[in-house]
């Protein structure tokens, strides 16, 4: 089960591997599996001979490391030497002097598929995500590295590689942890915040805005003594005083506008996440 990472039963299983036909709530292990004793198995698709030799990686590949600029041939070179040494795949493998060029023409060249490195307007760094979803990922690949990493693994060729590169990804992930805790690196509402963050962030800015609001009230516009506090009341003041018109105050109305806009969004955003959230 992947979100409590139990052993589960073939029903279940089947259930999470259609996550278009049931929400988080009807996938649930209580509701499904519950108390019962569960019998480890396996996809019918590795245990039926579907799969040629059963459901067990040959190799481990890292997709960052094929793009990247210095390690790519040398991961390149893993892909190849995994076909070149299957006896029904083998025969069919390029010599090796061209594998290297292969890696030039579809990465450094980009005749291949297109990568991130081909999106317009954007690299990897423009996108930031809050502390309380870089903790999570923290979490999960600590959780991964221990089980990897465990008696159970550790005497796998491919097991020890999933360590490698998770260690590698988990460091990564820290630093930029470490930049967002201690302000260098600043969240904007369109980055990945997560439900806590976004209504953290919504919370200063409703406070932003009530602070701006009080601050514009003018004791001129009172009526009787009392503060204007109704919208319609303040723009009939504004327009009795000659101020409506004034280029300041339309400016200080539209963004009054623009943030109000900006806090629904806000708000409908943070409800839509924290509903799928399992």
């Amino acid at each position: 089960d992947m979100f409590t990472h139990k052993i589960t039963t073939p029903e279940h299983w089947n259930m999470l591997m259609m996550p278009t036909v049931y929400t988080v709530a009807e996938l649930d292990y209580d509701l499904v599996v519950g108390d019962r004793e569960v019998t480890p198995s396996y996809d019918p698709h590795c245990s039926n001979g579907d799969v040629t030799d059963g459901c067990a990686p040959k190799a481990v590949i890292s997709a960052e490391k094929l793009r990247d600029y210095t390690e790519g041939p040398l991961e390149t070179a893993k892909i190849a030497n995994t076909l070149h040494n299957d006896d029904r795949m083998g025969q069919y493998v390029i010599a090796q002097e061209a594998w290297d060029c292969i890696w030039e023409e579809l990465i450094q060249k980009g005749k291949g598929l297109k990568t991130v490195y081909q999106r317009p307007g954007f690299i990897e760094q423009d996108y930031n995500f809050s502390a309380e979803m870089l903790t999570e990922m923290i979490q999960q690949l600590d959780r991964l590295i221990v089980k990897y990493g465990g008696s159970v693994w550790n005497s796998k060729t491919t097991a020890n590689r999933i360590v490698e590169l998770l260690v590698e990804h988990r460091a990564l992930i820290q630093t930029e942890l470490n930049e967002v805790t201690s302000g260098m690196r600043k969240l904007g509402e369109k980055d990945f915040l997560g439900p806590k963050e976004r209504r953290r962030m919504l919370k200063v800015k409703e406070k932003e805005e009530q602070e701006e609001e009080e601050q514009q009230q003018n004791p001129d516009n009172a009526d009787d003594g009392k503060a204007v506090t109704t919208k319609k009341e303040k723009k009939r003041k504004l327009k009795d005083s000659n101020q409506y018109f004034d280029r300041k105050v339309r400016q200080a109305n539209a963004q009054k506008k623009r943030k109000r806009r900006d806090t629904r969004r806000l708000r409908k955003e943070a409800k839509n996440e924290g509903d799928a959230m399992p």
